[in-house]
């Protein structure tokens, strides 16, 4: 039987239809509108960083312009159609979904605590106790408001104090929820104060979670690898991928197909019968800013593959050893990734500051994409709640 194989340009375009971009972005990104993005999307990954909007605003407004920061407080905090927890890295994720987090729960629970037991802190469980008592008797609670008597670090995660790190042990494994975030840090609560009783009464069987995660996973990537699937929400484990293909292959709900790489390379993927069938006609020209964070750039390994446009956050690296920038963000024009964009937010002047921009090897700069640019650093700036742009001396850069 021939093996269906994909041109790079149409694996680009399904991948970018797969992620939300493919269509023009517009919409209102609010309400039923922005759930569907989200839905969609299976999650918006949350990070704290904020050079000029934190990853899960820009995320979201990529995909709906007229998405503004206070939009997703209502179905987050008050509607409680999302829920946050953990995918490959904290996420927003559609409440519907929660049910099959009991499985991540169990698993984290058993691995976190045999970790953090012997690495973390001493009376690991003792602590666990005491602040599930604590949260019972007196609501929702932040890290900065539970053990008190204990040593505080600005350290990162490795430094934790004891209550953070039983905090956090809690709500991986499903005990607590996050009911809400006050500047950017988590208030946790009690799991049956937060998650609605109809949601919570659902009780999947792990075999019917990894068909859900797996099936959900293909819906989402459009072509992928049994690693890949397993990857998406990080729950499922490579063995248990990888047998759930075998099965799904067994019964023709999935084909192998062949992706043309950027490279040229051909590699061998899994899909849904009639994968072509579901090629957008075309792809917007528009130049999007987009997250690191963006789920289009979340398997790096992936985008370089598809669109040879290899990035690595910067954050961690002594600016001496820096390739680009602190927090750089790509640029996507069409199925291309033409660029990385320097910009942050100088909220005391009211501007949007352009450090560098970086063209891809082979993108011409000038003419009709710096109108594009401007026009997008000019939304950009309006989504920020800034009043201009300004550019920096030689900002373009090779």
């Amino acid at each position: 039987m021939s093996v269906l194989r994909l041109t790079n340009a149409e694996a680009r375009a399904l991948f970018l239809a797969r992620h939300g971009l493919a269509d023009p972005p517009a919409g209102p990104g609010k309400g039923a509108d922005l759930m569907q993005v989200i839905r969609d999307l299976g999650f918006v990954q949350v990070d704290s960083v904020r050079t000029v909007e934190r990853a899960h605003h820009m995320i979201l407004r990529a995909r709906r312009p007229a998405y503004r920061p206070r939009n997703i407080a209502a179905p987050l905090e008050r509607d409680r159609a999302l829920f946050e927890h953990w995918t490959h890295d904290a996420s927003v994720i559609p409440m519907e979904f929660w049910p099959h987090w009991r499985l991540r729960f169990a698993r984290d629970a058993a691995k976190l605590r045999h970790r953090w037991e012997r690495e973390r802190r001493e009376c690991f469980g003792e602590k666990l106790e005491q602040v599930l008592d604590h949260v019972h008797a007196h609501g929702p609670v932040t890290s900065a408001e539970v053990g008190a008597e204990e040593s505080r670090s600005s350290g990162g995660w490795w430094d934790w104090h004891p209550s953070k790190t039983a905090l956090e042990y809690l709500w991986r494994a499903g005990h607590l929820s996050v009911t809400r975030r006050e500047n950017f840090r988590k208030v946790y609560d009690l799991t049956e104060r937060v998650i609605p009783d109809h949601i919570r009464a659902i009780h999947p069987d792990p075999e019917d979670s990894i068909d859900w995660l797996c099936n959900a996973a293909v819906d989402r990537l459009g072509f992928a690898t049994s690693g890949e699937i397993a990857a998406f929400w990080a729950i499922v484990t490579p063995a248990e991928a990888k047998d759930w293909c075998q099965g799904q292959l067994d019964t023709g709900s999935l084909e192998p197909v062949e992706v043309t790489c950027a490279d040229g390379n051909l590699r061998r993927h899994l899909a849904r019968p009639g994968l072509r069938d579901t090629l957008p006609e075309s792809l917007p020209k528009r130049l999007r800013i987009l997250s690191p964070f963006d789920p289009a750039l979340r398997d790096r390994t992936r985008a370089e593959r598809l669109f040879g446009f290899r990035y690595r956050i910067e954050i961690f690296t002594p600016a001496h050893k820096r390739d680009y920038g602190y927090y750089v963000f790509p640029m996507l024009e069409g199925d291309r990734l033409t660029g990385r964009i320097d910009i942050s937010a100088d909220r005391l002047n009211g501007a949007l500051n352009v450090t560098a921009l970086w063209p891809e090897k082979g993108v011409k700069w000038g003419g009709g994409r710096q109108a594009r640019l401007e026009a997008e650093l000019d939304r950009m700036a309006r989504f920020a709640g800034l009043e201009a742009v300004t550019w920096s001396p030689r900002w373009l850069r090779t």
